[in-house]
């Protein structure tokens, strides 16, 4: 989906401020969406600054970015895209916010946002007669640009989250059921459909999708991803959005916005063919990490899943404890092995028992990175049920953590937590 060229005298104008829609334009927007959510559970959770500092750390930054968009004379690819990455925590965040800390459902925080996507767009089209990205040139019609993009954001967020999750579809069929949409869109556009509706349909769906693509690439092999880590999968992301960036700026500093196609490095072509060699850079390093990981691992005692297993499943495993009782042979849920993140209570538990605190909050850090990491690939199998470890876990965090935690209420929390675990565990 692509426009055409804005008029000469608009492009050099010091008001048109974003990129001409080309195929590099989609690839680093997809990339961007993963990047943006990765880097704000990264913060809130391995970091450790939890989502009320992380919230308003990235609402702050992304403040600024805005300021310094709104104050550049023209478009300057690596601001804009700042603001991209950075709305895309943002708007996350505003879903995340009210789906779980307010309860309120996908279903109706999915309708919410369409409804305010529509006011946007009434209002932007009733003050400006036209929604054309390629009409971007007054800083009123750039704030309504900015308006869309963030409610785009938050809507993609929980349309998304309600299909791989409140549906059950599973990233790997997100990745999918998202991506032929976004192509159906792009033949609707090819085929004479409104290049201003196609392009908002297609910016809503690149959200879920890059959310989709980057847990099947940082999901364990158990639930089907391709085990790089969200480290990893930022870090070859990142390294591709700088690459088509870079060279979006070089275009940019040479030729403006409107003649991003002339010159020796633009063109048509030599746009798809770097979106395409970013796609397949991606593409042949991801199976190359996945597949040097799987050789290490094979390599290997125990799996770390493995480990969790035996250790629930043997006494004397885990610190010299029984594994505790009340395993259910046929449990209620299609969580699967939760052998891994019962380990670590055991050692929580441990600690606790010594009436090492310090120790037990130290080691509790371990439940929630791994929780974390694998909420992607369990959430769908049985979201109830995930739900109800999620809050568990929550409570045994806040217990840990608190200014001056109660032995007793820690092991109560454990206690509970461990149970829940057992019975749940599909192994």
């Amino acid at each position: 989906m692509a426009y055409p060229a804005a008029p000469a005298t608009l492009t050099r104008g010091w008001l048109t401020k974003v990129p001409a829609i080309t195929a590099t334009f989609w690839v680093i927007k997809v990339l961007s969406t993963t990047i943006g959510e990765t880097f704000a559970d990264y913060l809130s959770v391995n970091v450790g600054l939890g989502p009320a500092v992380t919230d308003v750390m990235m609402f702050a930054v992304l403040a600024v970015a805005l300021v310094i968009q709104f104050r550049t004379r023209r478009y300057t690819p690596w601001i804009y895209w700042l603001c991209v990455v950075l709305i895309s925590i943002v708007g996350t965040q505003i879903t995340d916010f009210f789906t779980d800390t307010l309860g309120i459902s996908l279903y109706l925080s999915t309708a919410v946002f369409s409804v305010v996507l529509a006011v946007v767009f009434v209002v932007w089209y009733r003050q400006e007669r036209t929604l054309a990205i390629t009409s971007i040139d007054t800083p009123r019609r750039e704030g309504f640009y900015w308006a869309a993009i963030l409610v785009t954001f938050a809507l993609g967020t929980a349309a998304g989250d309600l299909a791989t999750e409140a549906l059950n579809l599973g990233f790997r069929n997100g990745t999918l059921i998202f991506g032929g949409l976004i192509l159906l869109t792009w033949l609707a556009n090819r085929a004479g459909a409104g290049q201003v509706l196609t392009f908002w349909i297609a910016y809503v769906l690149t959200r879920p999708l890059g959310a989709s693509l980057g847990d099947l690439l940082t999901q364990s092999k158990d639930f089907g991803g391709l085990d790089l880590g969200a480290s990893k999968t930022s870090l070859l992301f990142f390294a591709v959005i700088l690459v088509l960036v870079g060279r979006e700026q070089v275009l940019a500093n040479r030729h403006g916005v409107a003649a991003k196609g002339e010159g020796p490095l633009g063109g048509r072509r030599p746009d798809y063919a770097w979106a395409a060699a970013g796609v397949a850079a991606i593409a042949i390093i991801g199976l190359g990490l996945s597949s040097l990981g799987s050789n290490q691992s094979d390599g290997s005692t125990d799996t770390v899943a493995d480990q969790g297993a035996n250790a629930a499943g043997r006494p004397g495993a885990g610190n010299g404890a029984a594994a505790p009782a009340g395993k259910q042979p046929h449990p209620t849920t299609r969580l699967g092995n939760l052998g891994r993140f019962a380990t670590i209570v055991r050692d929580v538990q441990a600690s606790v028992a010594r009436n090492d605190l310090a120790g037990g909050k130290a080691r509790v850090k371990d439940l929630e990175v791994s929780w974390d990491d694998a909420e992607a690939g369990l959430k769908p199998r049985d979201p109830g049920k995930w739900h109800q470890l999620d809050g568990e876990i929550d409570d045994v965090l806040t217990a840990l953590r608190a200014g001056n935690p109660s032995r007793a209420d820690c092991a109560q929390r454990l206690t509970t937590l461990t149970q829940t675990l057992n019975r749940f565990d599909g192994v």
